[in-house]
C-alpha cells in the first residue's frame, strides 16, 4: 500500500475505493441522484418522489429498489405504504454539499446550501 506525501494520508484499501466508486456510480444518473436529495430533505412514498423527481412510479421504484440494495436508502411500512428514507447521513452529507454548491456556483439558490466548516470539515 502507498503511503503518499501528501499530508500524511494513506491510500485507502482498494476494497474501500471500489465501494466508493460503487456508490457514486450509483448516483452517477440525475434521476437517482434527485431521489436521494429529495429523501436527503423528508421521507416519502414512491408516488410523491415520482411526482417530485418527474418520474413514472415504476421507473422511480427500479432506483429506490438499486439505492435500497446498496444501503443508500431504506423504507418502512405504513399502513398500505412503502415510505422510503435516505439510510446514510454520509451520502446526504456528499449530496448536500454537490448539489448545493454546484446550485450556488450556477446562481441558483439551492434550498439548503451546506458548507465545509457547517460540517465540521
Amino acid at each position: 500500500m502507498s503511503t503518499g506525501t501528501g499530508g500524511g494520508f494513506q491510500d485507502p484499501p482498494a476494497e474501500v475505493l471500489a465501494e466508493a466508486a460503487a456508490a457514486f456510480g450509483l448516483l452517477a444518473t440525475p434521476a437517482r441522484l434527485h431521489i436521494v436529495w429529495a429523501l436527503a430533505q423528508g421521507e416519502s412514498d414512491v408516488t410523491g418522489l415520482a411526482e417530485r423527481v418527474g418520474g413514472t412510479l415504476p421507473s422511480v421504484s427500479q432506483h429506490l429498489t438499486k439505492l435500497k440494495l446498496a444501503g443508500l436508502v431504506r423504507s418502512r411500512r405504513e399502513g398500505r405504504r412503502q415510505v422510503y428514507l435516505a439510510d446514510d447521513p454520509d451520502v446526504v452529507t456528499v449530496v448536500r454539499l454537490m448539489v448545493g454548491q454546484l446550485a450556488a456556483r450556477a446562481g441558483h439558490p439551492a434550498q439548503e446550501r451546506v458548507r465545509l466548516r457547517e460540517l465540521g470539515a
